[in-house]
């Protein structure tokens, strides 16, 4: 675990917050399992730029009116703007390339490619600010990757057609909002980065949708709902608790955490449509929770404090 940032703090405090930090990503690796089959649902009556612009949208309105206090007080620096509207072109590129993607490419191949993000997220970390990831958390991320692999992949890869390289984009956008928001999160205020973010992802969609799609919207019950989960749990909840986050735990730690989210779509499936889980699935799950484990428990890093 990192060591603390205030040397004045002591050891087991920091701890204490990074623990709390990793659980608020498992919450949002939660919710983004449960959507996963909302979403996919409302497409059939929403275009997909278009019902990213609402996403988005409603997210910022949602934080604007949490936040504004606070914003008002702070106000908003240069630093802040430029940050915020550098992780948030890394945050839509993330999503409109995965959600172009899947019009040429299977939904688990996609999952797969996506979670490639994670193992990107330490070699983009080390090239760009020198963070040198520890050897337990690059067995982790191999490990649950592997297990993504058996748990999403019906069979080998295959052929890579237009759909995949356009995933292969997603997942190298996705590393690179997670190592921008870990690397700006530690420096500014997590009020300001997480209404930027989002407002930027807002602006990007809703000045795309007209021109880069053909629109299509039918208001069934289906698309409302997608639309608040998203909006409000998905989008503004979620990537707010990972601003706040990335604050108290490493981008790789970030980025294996995420690797549990086939888990829980799983878990929403099986408890929505008895859908089950193969032998193979099942030792892909039990290989994403032994990195999960691995990068926890430390077994190839020395102990840093004694109560370690």
């Amino acid at each position: 675990m990192a060591a603390p940032e205030d040397p004045t703090a002591p050891p087991h405090a920091f701890r204490l917050s990074s623990l709390k930090a990793e659980a608020a990503l498992v919450t949002n690796t939660i919710i983004w399992g449960a959507t996963f089959v909302v979403v996919k649902s409302a497409l059939a009556n929403v275009s997909p730029v278009l019902f990213l612009a609402f996403r988005f949208s409603l997210a910022a309105v949602a934080l604007v009116a949490v936040f504004w206090r606070p914003l008002a007080r702070t106000g908003i620096s240069r630093q802040h703007l430029r940050a915020g509207l550098l992780v948030g072109i890394f945050l839509f590129a993330g999503f409109l390339f995965q959600t172009l993607g899947l019009e040429f490419t299977s939904a688990p191949k996609s999952a797969f490619l996506t979670a490639t993000s994670s193992v990107m997220v330490p070699l983009l970390a080390k090239l760009v600010y020198r963070s040198r990831p520890q050897r337990s958390e690059l067995l982790g991320l191999l490990a649950a990757t592997a297990g993504m692999g058996l748990m999403t992949l019906e069979g080998p890869l295959g052929t890579v057609n237009r759909g995949d390289l356009l995933t292969l984009c997603c997942a190298a956008a996705f590393a690179g909002h997670i190592v921008t928001l870990g690397h700006f999160s530690k420096k500014m205020s997590f009020e300001a980065l997480s209404v930027i973010q989002v407002g930027t992802a807002a602006l990007l969609a809703g000045s795309l949708f007209w021109w880069g799609e053909s629109p299509r919207l039918l208001w069934r019950p289906q698309v409302v709902l997608a639309i608040l989960a998203t909006g409000l749990l998905a989008t503004a909840l979620a990537f707010t608790v990972q601003t706040w986050a990335q604050h108290y735990t490493t981008s790789t730690r970030t980025a294996l955490i995420y690797l549990l989210e086939p888990l829980f779509a799983w878990l929403t499936s099986y408890l929505l449509v008895g859908e089950g889980l193969s032998v193979r699935a099942a030792v892909g799950a039990a290989l994403i929770l032994g990195g999960v484990l691995v990068v926890e428990t430390k077994p190839l890093q020395p102990r840093l404090y004694p109560s370690d």
